[in-house]
């Protein structure tokens, strides 16, 4: 192959390359159930020459973490967005625990994704807005949020994950903040047990919910995502729980997120209605 020829075939992969490229932005949102304005990073799949909806998958920070955690753990989502077909949704979780806050009025963590956060996407982003077309996972803090909020509203999230979750928050009360969020354990039990995801599974209706959560077996969280794990087999809801090698690190959840958001994509609806 002479010199000209090799230039070719460079030009044309660079341009395959490039035919794809999924738009990365980082948007802030007004709500009045936060004190300021909330940071959202957004990745939408290359729709040059598509007119169609896409399901939409939030990821949701752990503690310490904001919206561009996700991206540091991996940093090619954008390109699983293209591969997949997938809006992907971060928000910053405020160290939240993504709860409304008892204590805390200019904290409504739930409140802003239900009443603000998922309109505000479905209104400016081409998805498909049905509780089947959407899904919520996270890290940690963001793993409990995810089922916190699925089992809370499966009619907005029909499909709900966790990787390495404080799925119940009870044993570490004194971590983390959570008590700045819901009051001492001691003073306000209830709040505690109502806001426990395990304590959420009595309610979920087998059936209504595809789940998915995974944790590191050196995970400081290991026990309680076994304890979720019984809890739900006792229920009789299904799901899929993986215990991998691993600890609470990114080496962990830059492995473990790929599997869940293919466990979606399997779950999704097939029939993709018209973009809005």
């Amino acid at each position: 192959m002479n010199i000209r020829s090799s230039l070719t075939v460079a030009l044309i992969l660079q341009a395959l390359t490039c035919l794809k490229a999924a738009k990365v932005e980082t948007i802030s949102i007004e709500s009045p159930y936060l004190g300021s304005p909330e940071s959202v990073t957004v990745i939408t799949p290359d729709i040059s020459g598509e007119s169609r909806a896409y399901p939409t998958v939030y990821l949701l920070n752990g503690y310490g973490g904001d919206h561009t955690s996700w991206l540091k753990i991996r940093p090619d989502l954008p390109e699983m967005a293209d591969e997949m077909g997938l809006v992907l949704v971060m928000p910053d979780g405020r160290d939240s625990w993504y709860w409304d806050s008892p204590v805390n009025p200019e904290m409504q963590m739930e409140s802003f994704f239900v009443n603000t956060l998922v309109p505000y996407i479905d209104s400016n982003y081409p998805t498909s807005a049905t509780a089947d077309q959407r899904a919520i996972s996270g890290l940690s803090m963001g793993g409990q949020g995810a089922m916190f909020l699925s089992m809370r509203h499966p009619d907005i999230w029909a499909n709900a994950g966790s990787t390495s979750g404080g799925l119940d928050i009870r044993p570490f009360s004194q971590k983390w903040k959570m008590k700045e969020s819901l009051g001492d354990i001691s003073v306000n039990p209830e709040a505690w047990e109502s806001h426990t995801p395990v304590n959420l599974i009595k309610d979920v209706v087998p059936g209504t919910i595809n789940i998915i959560f995974d944790c590191g077996a050196d995970d400081f969280f290991a026990g309680v995502n076994e304890a979720f794990h019984k809890a739900l087999v006792e229920k009789g809801i299904d799901h899929d729980y993986i215990q991998r090698p691993g600890n609470h690190s990114m080496t962990y959840w830059n492995n473990s997120i790929p599997y869940q958001l293919h466990y979606f994509t399997t779950k999704f609806s097939p029939q993709t209605p018209p973009a809005k």
